[in-house]
């Protein structure tokens, strides 16, 4: 049995802490008092305050952050130390040369840590991957990825969020290095303010396009919004040598209806992520202690973390400059 302590009692952490619950041995943690003590009620474990001490506590094998981002590090490194195997959640920290200090004291020490990018464990995703590496559609050529949350977030996550693209592009990024096989050289971005004027003082964006090619000349596009006033919508396709391959929104059920008033009328989209991705946060915990079992190497690394944030600053750069930005300028 492996015995988990999850940091955080949050939105995250409280998906997180499920996961654990439902086949493992848990452990919650959390600075406000009464989000922990609830979250561990409901779930039968132990609660705490002290993340520092979940951490160093000898009946905990292994650590889940799910805490603010500029906390992650410092957990991070504690956990690493004292020999424990890490799941965390993206980004490793908003500012790049912390990250980069952080992952490679991460791989000085041997340490064992997963970044949290769930969309890689959804079903239907694994199943795509599976399918381009068996050659059905040749030679990759083009990735295109939307992405559109349904509405604005709260005010104050967007103030702690980094902006749309550490926060919500950065997983579209990995996607997109996921799919391509191949790192980004160039990234060209643009930002708007559609949605949200007063996001200029923020230097951040509620609508963006991002470009990117590598180094063979595979390309990528990605669009991503912060408001659909259709729900959560999440696609990609896949363009290759020998055909392509679309994956498309989930749906509640897949019933279509048609009558005198409509025509091939279907469900709604899935309201946000939460729904969207159950199944792949579920994946991701399993693949996660599989690799803590078998002592094999974690499925996404702080290296994954690392270059996703790396694509992350370039578009930033790009957006706010409008040039094109070499990935190899952010060392």
């Amino acid at each position: 049995m492996i015995r988990i302590a999850v940091l955080g009692a949050g939105r995250i952490g409280k998906i997180h802490a499920s996961n654990v619950a439902a086949s493992l041995n848990a452990k919650v943690a959390d600075p406000v008092e009464a989000s922990a003590k609830a979250l561990a009620v409901r779930l039968g474990c132990d609660a705490t305050t002290d993340c520092s001490a979940a951490i160093d506590r000898d009946d905990v094998d292994a650590i889940v952050i799910g805490t603010p981002t500029d906390t992650h590090i410092t957990y991070m490194l504690q956990a690493v130390r004292k020999g424990k195997a890490v799941l965390c959640e993206k980004p490793i920290d908003l500012d790049m040369l912390k990250s980069t200090e952080a992952a490679t004291e991460v791989e000085r020490l041997n340490g064992r840590v997963m970044l949290a990018f769930n969309r890689r464990f959804d079903p239907t995703s694994q199943a795509f991957r599976k399918a381009i590496d068996a050659g059905e559609i040749g030679d990759i050529r083009q990735v295109i990825i939307s992405s559109r949350d349904p509405g604005m977030p709260p005010r104050d996550y967007v103030l702690h969020s980094g902006g749309i693209f550490r926060d919500m592009v950065i997983h579209d990024l990995d996607t997109a290095r996921w799919l391509l096989g191949e790192e980004p050289v160039e990234v060209m971005a643009m930002g708007n303010r559609l949605i949200d004027s007063s996001l200029a003082e923020l230097n951040d964006f509620d609508t963006i396009m991002v470009q990117m090619r590598t180094a063979s000349g595979k390309q990528c596009h990605i669009n991503c919004c912060r408001e659909a006033v259709y729900g959560y919508d999440q696609r990609f396709e896949v363009s290759g040598s020998k055909g392509m391959l679309l994956q498309d929104n989930l749906r509640p059920s897949t019933i279509r209806r048609w009558t005198a008033e409509t025509t091939d009328a279907r469900e709604p989209l899935l309201n946000f992520f939460l729904e969207r991705y159950v199944d792949a946060y579920k994946n991701e915990l399993e693949a996660f202690v599989d690799a803590i079992k078998n002592n094999a190497p974690m499925p996404t690394t702080v290296r994954d973390g690392l270059e996703a944030l790396r694509l992350a600053e370039c578009a930033l750069q790009s957006a706010l400059t409008g040039k094109p930005v070499q990935v190899s300028s952010l060392a």
